[in-house]
């Protein structure tokens, strides 16, 4: 708790991607875990179209992280994807002035996996658990994706880019689409990825999509664990708010209704059929503007780790 925390914390002058790679690659290795970074150029030729999208208009490139814990005879495997936006300004979609000084805490998400799998080896689970870090800095320049702009993301598909602020999902596509090539049996991928989330459900309390079963179990867990998670749907509609005529989708729809369960109509499209999967919506939980309570600090404040942990033990324990 207290790494995904203090990465939260770190003044986003301090932690671009490279340095949050740095700083989780260390942790890991210390860990004992097998750690990849993928740096500008291996995306680009890797065809990671909407990490080096969201990335192309700060002077400090994207990375992608992958951690990998794998003890002697895994029982399972469980991939966590976690958004590593370092800064986030909206870009050209450029978000109020006021405000703007928490979106230090974009990466949570990044930093709770990065945690979590950390977590996993010193618990010694009997899991494989892999977890994906994409990380980058949505900023406004001469070099910045546009409105308007068609990417493709790694495996193939296509999304026109409506509004750059919704850049979150674009860099979590890419990760999800790469964790589903180590053919998990779970995935759990987490992020503060819309202001609808805390218009929903507060600041306190997450919502958990995705496979019905799974998002169940894990809702439960998280309220066990102090967290305080809460089972939302995607119905059905909430995808046709995506179609587009130039790509195979969009990555927002001009109808505002649901912004937390559209997010996550997009992400389910890079979801094999099958696949037992959870989106985490931390979008107030991950930090906390207010005055401590319990035992929950302000700034940073590691959700959704308890939640993750106490996941990854259940389905050890299964």
């Amino acid at each position: 708790m207290s790494l995904a925390r203090d990465l939260v914390n770190t003044a986003p002058n301090d932690l671009p991607p490279a340095a949050f790679a740095e700083r989780a690659s260390a942790a890991a290795k210390t860990a004992g875990l097998n750690v990849q970074v993928l740096d500008e150029k291996a995306l680009l030729k890797a065809g990671y179209g909407g990490i080096l999208g969201v990335g192309s208009g700060s002077s400090r490139p994207p990375r992608l992280v992958r951690m990998d814990y794998k003890p002697a005879k895994p029982g399972a495997t469980v991939a966590l994807v976690g958004k590593g936006i370092c800064f986030d300004s909206g870009g050209l979609s450029i978000k109020p002035s006021q405000g703007m000084e928490n979106m230090t805490s974009d990466m949570g998400g990044a930093a709770a996996v990065t945690a979590t799998v950390i977590a996993a080896a010193a618990l010694e689970l009997p899991i494989r658990v892999i977890a994906y870090a994409p990380l980058a800095e949505n900023m406004p320049s001469g070099s910045a994706y546009r409105p308007g702009d068609v990417l493709r993301h790694y495996g193939g598909k296509t999304v026109h880019v409506l509004n750059t602020d919704a850049e979150g999902r674009l860099v979590l596509a890419d990760a999800i689409v790469r964790a589903t090539e180590d053919d998990p049996d779970f995935l759990i991928e987490t992020s503060t990825l819309t202001g609808a989330q805390v218009v929903a459900l507060g600041g306190r309390t997450m919502g958990v999509m995705g496979d019905e079963a799974f998002r169940d179990r894990i809702a439960v867990l998280a309220r066990e664990v102090g967290e305080g998670g809460w089972a939302m749907p995607i119905p059905e509609e909430m995808r046709e708010g995506l179609d587009d005529p130039l790509a195979d989708l969009a990555n927002i729809s001009w109808d505002r209704s649901g912004g937390m369960l559209r997010a996550a109509a997009y992400l389910k499209e890079f979801v094999p059929d099958g696949l037992p999967w959870a989106h985490l919506d931390v979008a107030g939980p991950a930090f906390n503007t207010g005055k401590a309570y319990g035992y929950t600090p302000a700034g940073g404040t590691g959700v959704p780790v308890r939640t993750m942990i106490a996941t990854l033990e259940d389905i050890a324990a299964r």
